[in-house]
């Protein structure tokens, strides 16, 4: 006979303080609060004993819930609870109120607690209470206090100190003094690293990394059979914190060697190491090993920083798939972030702009802050994204817009657009603007050719009056590393060596000159004002240098038509460990063979660039390879080159530079081909009009010429107008030519006059072959006189100190009448007269120029 099956209850048995217990360890907070209300209302079923409250105060902490903590304070008063029979509820209420934001309450429950009943919990819970408010001067007391009642420290205790110290204007006295004290009293030993780590960590926060060092290194951490990752991974992320990227790498390795398995803390902090070294295959080390570890490979912190690293290294195709192996549940903000950060960075715009909205649309994340301050760049550089203002919209909407960091993506897309009122704008709206603030005006300056508003910026930005807590102040930001790099590039625009030696100056005594980015951007200053010795000085003092270093100076030489120089330094770079060449190594190593009519070297280098370096070829590589033929007069092959290559967009820079070869060669059937091409894939580019002109000039085809400036006119194209500049005592001087907007043009103009009459005299013959109109020599030669290269230059002449090198600017490319001009004046006045245009230097001395006339 079947036994009868048990009933089941009708109703769930009553809560006890186990229930309370259960489900506050379970995370089910709401329900353990429901379980103490509903032992509350019915005392009679299970009385309420101190045992249940402490957790139900927990659950109330974790929901920040300040109302449910108040009511269980309430009960405990009235059951007579509170103190009794420990202070195990108090302590718990304290730590509650703080959690919940209401720090008066936690300190008036500490105040009502008579002090026979505090125990060592009580200022353990206080102190830590006060960190969390940042009242670190109140911990630091409330530490005094509980030594003077006679409670012991834990390392609980300790951990809440350090904190303080971190924060604390003597702190790094009262940390050392800490430390000591946790030696006394045997904290930092025993299995429990957590006071261990907290030292670590304060000493990082104060910039005391050797102190950190010798902690480390002594504490047992990096002894044989040490197994604690979270050591490690403090000391790994305080390295790379600090500036200390080598030996943050270094201690990875000892931490694998020695057995302990690195976790995905571990690499999340160490890859960024990897990024500032630009030490790529040792990043793919630490990638290899993540792929091997099941899971690592799905970790959204290890895979944003993977991102990071090969977006830094400009490979954002790897950069791509390592997004793409993690699946959509897995990722995470920041992920999407760092992945949309990298297209921005990289310049592809409109791949950065598809991946935002598809976070949005189909991921359902919020763009926060981070997000916005890569988007918005992508969002202004984009000629496919239309609303650009639009966005500012979007991010007011969003109530972002008082953000920092968005507010300095405004800037930077506004300077971009060349709205540099509106950028000025948003920036008086910023309540102490920073100095990232300020570096974003300045470079939006620097982008709109506003150089002498940028240098003021840095004026204004050293004596910014401030206003603090009822105190002026005129200390103002301090240029950092960024400034200097944003102002540099400006006086290499200007070609104004005394400013970018004023910079220098500053990089100097506030030794920031030994950073590899500012040393690489002094090196770039320097040899495009035409100080190539100093350039190369400065390389040389560099204590360590990138790819991008090697590259200016390889640049350098060969704008400067020194193509031996340039070939033997892009050999010493590939010979050495300190960096490899990319494309642009290539670049400007072969414009170097280009200059310097380097024909053989150049091919030899463009055949070995893919199977020797693993570098593909680009179209601005192949350019150069079409320069380097067309300038040598081998136009067939040159065409060749320009004909393998895929048709459309890519090919402009090479037909451009082939144009420019038949000009040169005076080849009217190549130059034709040539310039209808770009007529079809730049139809709005004036350059290209005006050097198939020049081509039909040279050839007496003046009624072709003709019909082509109708065809700008009808386009509506412009030609650019040439502009040359000199600096002479700090000062910028612009020259149009015939122009006399100048202050001094007549008296320019007068010694130009007579430089001209002096030049004829000693066989100067204009070369009327540069002006495009048909006109009759002596107008023609009346244009020349007053190119505006020329009148910068008898502008050094009369006001540049006798001996000194005149150094002259121009935007567009030297003509050849200039060009002859400035050897006849160079012998005339016995002066070295430098002259950079658009694609190189030309060095005048004594009747002869550095290029040789390979031009």
């Amino acid at each position: 006979m079947a036994t009868a099956a048990t009933p089941l209850p009708l109703t769930s048995p009553p809560p006890t303080s186990a229930t309370v217990r259960s489900l506050t360890a379970e995370g089910h907070h709401a329900a353990a609060l429901r379980s103490l209300s509903s032992m509350a209302a019915s005392p009679s079923l299970r009385p309420l004993d101190h045992f249940a409250l402490p957790p139900a105060i927990k659950s109330a902490a974790a929901l920040r819930d300040a109302r449910a903590a108040r009511a269980i304070h309430a009960l405990a008063l009235r059951r007579a609870l509170l103190h009794r029979p420990s202070p195990v509820v108090s302590n718990a209420l304290l730590t509650a109120y703080a959690r919940c934001g209401d720090l008066d309450a936690a300190l008036a429950l500490f105040d009502d607690t008579p002090p026979p009943l505090r125990d060592a919990v009580s200022f353990n819970s206080l102190i830590s209470a006060l960190c969390l408010f940042r009242r670190w001067e109140h911990a630091v007391a409330a530490l005094r206090a509980m030594l003077a009642d006679g409670h012991p420290l834990t390392s609980f205790t300790l951990v809440s100190v350090l904190l303080a110290c971190s924060n604390l204007s003597g702190g790094p006295r009262l940390g050392r003094e800490a430390h000591a004290f946790a030696l006394k009293n045997g904290l930092l030993h025993g299995q429990e690293r957590f006071a261990f780590n907290a030292l670590l960590s304060m000493y990082a926060r104060l910039g005391l990394v050797d102190d950190a060092q010798r902690l480390f290194g002594g504490g047992g951490a990096a002894a044989p059979g040490r197994s604690d990752v979270v050591t490690w991974n403090s000391m790994i992320s305080l390295l790379v914190q600090n500036g200390r990227f080598d030996e943050a790498v270094e201690t990875l390795y000892d931490m694998v060697a020695l057995g302990v398995r690195p976790d995905g803390v571990t690499f999340a902090s160490a890859l960024p190491a990897c990024s500032r070294l630009e030490m790529l295959a040792v990043g793919q080390e630490m990638h290899a090993y993540v792929i091997k570890d099941g899971e690592l490979v799905t970790n959204s912190f290890v895979a944003s920083a993977l991102v990071d690293m090969y977006a830094t290294h400009e490979q954002v195709g790897k950069a791509r798939q390592v997004f793409d192996m993690v699946p959509d549940s897995g990722r995470q903000l920041g992920m999407w972030n760092a992945m949309i950060c990298g297209y921005a960075q990289a310049g592809m715009d409109e791949e950065a702009l598809r991946l935002f909205a598809r976070m949005e649309a189909e991921a359902g994340f919020v763009p926060c802050e981070t997000t916005m301050a890569s988007v918005l760049p992508a969002c202004a550089r984009s000629d496919a994204f239309a609303g650009k203002e639009a966005v500012h919209g979007y991010v007011v909407k969003r109530g972002m817009a008082d953000n920092r960091f968005v507010q300095n993506a405004l800037m930077d897309m506004y300077a971009r657009l060349g709205k540099m009122d509106v950028a000025r704008g948003i920036f008086a709206t910023i309540d102490l603007p920073d100095v990232v603030s300020w570096n974003t005006l300045i470079t939006g300056c620097v982008v709109q050719g506003h150089v002498g508003d940028a240098f003021q910026l840095v004026r204004e930005m050293q004596h910014h009056h401030q206003q603090g807590d009822a105190v002026d102040s005129v200390a103002g930001v301090v240029p950092n590393v960024i400034t200097l790099m944003t102002l540099l590039p400006g006086c290499a625009i200007l070609a104004a060596p005394a400013r970018g030696k004023e910079i220098h100056g500053y990089a100097v005594r506030h030794a920031l000159d030994t950073d590899v980015a500012v040393g690489s951007a002094l090196v770039d200053m320097y040899a495009k004002c035409g100080c190539l010795p100093l350039s190369r000085a400065v390389f040389d003092r560099l204590p360590r240098r990138n790819t991008i270093t090697w590259n200016v100076l390889i640049m350098a030489y060969g704008m400067h038509g020194l193509g031996d120089e340039a070939m033997a330094l892009f050999d010493q770079m590939t010979a050495s460990d300190e960096a490899r060449p990319n494309e642009v190594s290539f670049i400007a190593a072969l414009a170097a063979c280009s200059h310097s009519g380097m024909v053989e070297r150049g091919l030899e280098l463009f055949h070995a660039m893919e199977r020797d370096y693993g570098v593909e070829p680009t179209p601005d590589i192949h350019a150069c390879v079409v320069d380097i033929l067309g300038r040598a007069g081998r136009l067939e092959e040159a065409y060749a080159i320009i004909s393998s290559m895929e048709p459309g967009e890519q090919q402009v820079s090479a037909w451009s530079t082939m144009l420019g070869a038949c000009r040169l060669h005076r080849d009217v059937h190549l130059g034709e081909i040539a310039a209808e091409r770009l007529f079809e894939l730049e139809p709005e580019e004036a350059s290209h009009y005006v050097l198939l002109c020049n081509i039909y000039s040279a050839a007496g085809m003046w009624e072709k010429s003709a019909e082509v400036r109708g065809r700008m006119r009808q386009r509506g194209v412009t030609k650019e107008p040439g502009c040359s500049w000199i600096e002479l005592d700090g000062e910028l001087h612009r020259f149009m030519a015939g122009e006399s907007a100048h202050p001094e043009s007549a008296a320019v103009h007068e010694h130009m006059d007579a430089l001209w009459e002096r030049m004829q005299r000693q066989g100067y013959t204009p070369d009327t072959s540069c002006v495009l109109h048909d006109i009759d020599d002596g107008e023609k030669a009346a244009i020349l006189r007053y190119h505006s290269e020329k009148l910068a230059i008898a502008f050094g002449l009369l006001r540049a100190p006798a001996g000194a090198t005149i150094r002259v600017a121009k935007n567009l490319r030297v003509c050849n009448d200039c060009h002859e001009a400035a050897k006849f004046i160079s012998k005339m006045v016995g002066r070295e007269i430098m002259l950079r245009d658009v694609r190189r230097f030309h060095h005048f001395r004594d009747g002869n120029c550095s290029c040789g006339d390979y031009w």
